[in-house]
């Protein structure tokens, strides 16, 4: 029998393009099994990389995602939500039917992978689930009451699942990300991005690499003492 240690199994939503690109090569490179999912294929193909094509807001399609992973892995010790849709427009000016958008992707979808993810942890008696919130939830960002309500939401949720997971061993915490160049953030203006940047302590925008950092502090089986936390880059 080999002593060598079974690799990581990592599931990271929203895979496809930035942030949770960045996480799914960073985390093959690292030598684990990692599953990424978004709505569209990926273009990118990597040693020790399985992907799905779904909505994380479709409870069938989720459930059928956890079960390929179950039946192939045998386990899962890491999950990163990731995915995530944002909507910048004043109260007034926003449909009904994008804030149902953003609830679903950022809120409904959290809480699917989160749970699907917890049954799987919960065998082994291990996990780390790591969702993303934003710094527009700590500064109250104007311009995006339905993406920082969907975020606020994530951040209770993730509180929550903290008690109720810990007899498991699975902790849950969350990254808060500062501004950051992604496709998310394509469309905001160049002068309101600077504007946050402005309201932090640090005052330049984060990096793929900031996140990297924080999510594998949280990730690492060493911070089984840490759950329940959020930290926000940049010192808002």
């Amino acid at each position: 029998m080999s002593d060598a240690p079974e690799r990581e199994v990592v599931l990271i939503t929203g895979s496809r393009v930035g942030i949770g690109q960045y996480l799914a090569r960073h985390y093959v490179e690292r030598g684990a099994q990692v599953i990424g999912c978004s709505r569209q294929p990926v273009e990118q193909e990597l040693d020790g990389y399985t992907h799905f094509c779904l909505d994380v807001a479709d409870e069938s399609a989720v459930q059928d995602m956890f079960t390929a992973v179950n039946e192939k892995f045998g386990r899962l010790d890491i999950l990163i939500n990731n995915a995530g849709v944002g909507s910048m427009n004043h109260i007034l000016l926003t449909p009904l039917a994008t804030v149902r958008k953003v609830m679903e992707v950022n809120y409904l979808g959290t809480f699917l992978c989160s749970r699907e993810a917890a049954k799987l942890m919960r065998r082994r008696k291990y996990g780390r689930i790591v969702n993303m919130s934003s710094i527009g939830v700590s500064i109250h960002l104007e311009g995006e009451a339905s993406y920082v309500a969907s975020k606020s939401a994530v951040e209770e949720l993730t509180r929550v699942m903290a008690r109720e997971l810990a007899p498991f061993n699975i902790t849950c915490n969350l990254v808060g990300p500062s501004p950051l160049e992604t496709d998310l953030t394509r469309g905001v203006p160049a002068e309101k991005m600077e504007a946050m940047v402005q309201r932090l302590a640090i005052k330049r925008m984060s990096t793929f690499a900031d996140i990297a950092n924080v999510v594998e502090f949280f990730a690492k089986p060493e911070s089984d003492y840490v759950t329940g936390q959020i930290i926000y880059l940049g010192g808002p």
